[in-house]
């Protein structure tokens, strides 16, 4: 009977390793966290300096990226290198955001082949114990049949585990690879705003000179 709690814990295991794989496959998705639409209105605004499309465009398009852009936008009155900490700060968070879910990931891929070894050796310690004084020779198609069973709980928390790992991995790479885009976006968008800003400066400093 233990055994076969050992099972329904990875049969537990495993739904909820299939349920995280689905969610986070959907959150992370690279059109939910940096929309090439925002990563555009980027690119284009030192053309035209409109800084109200910008807004608009991340608010219609709400996502980690978007969040960090209206941040940087909101603050555009502060001294850069304060716009920047904001920003790292608020990142962090963000990415703690992405992360969400692939602990549990991880922690079914530790304890998935774990459940299922301790399954294994309980199913054959039962086997074993209640064999007692029988004629192993004369038992032995029940012996096997049993080791069979037992070795059950090895395969299926193999299979748990195995699909768990691969999506976390993916999932880890993944989280890295966005953190880094969206780390050059904003640092773009940080060197066009002050620069747009130096040169407002400098070209009103020019015109009180000339006056």
């Amino acid at each position: 009977m233990l055994e076969l709690f050992f099972i329904i814990l990875l049969v537990i295991a495993s739904i909820v390793g299939m349920t995280f794989i689905v969610e986070r496959g959907l959150a992370l998705r690279t059109q939910k966290v940096v929309p090439s639409e925002v990563e555009d209105a980027v690119t284009s605004f030192h053309a035209n300096g409109d800084l109200g499309y910008l807004q608009d465009t991340c608010q219609h398009y709400p996502s980690p990226l978007s969040r960090l852009l209206l941040l940087a936008a909101e603050h555009r009155q502060w001294p850069k290198a304060d716009n920047a900490e904001a920003l790292q700060t608020k990142a962090r968070h963000e990415i703690v955001k992405l992360e969400r879910g692939l602990v549990i990931l991880e922690i079914v891929v530790g304890i998935a082949p774990l459940l299922g070894l301790v399954g294994t050796i309980y199913g054959l310690i039962m086997l074993f114990g209640g064999m007692g004084q029988e004629d192993i020779g004369s038992g032995g198609s029940q012996v096997a049949a049993g080791i069979a069973l037992a070795l059950r709980a090895t395969l299926m928390g193999l299979l748990t585990a195995i699909p768990s790992l691969i999506a976390w991995s993916y999932f880890n790479k993944k989280v890295e690879t966005m953190a880094v885009e969206m780390e050059n976006v904003c640092a773009l968008f940080l060197r066009r705003l002050y620069r747009d800003k130096n040169h407002v400066a400098t070209d009103k400093n020019h015109s009180r000179t000339v006056i």
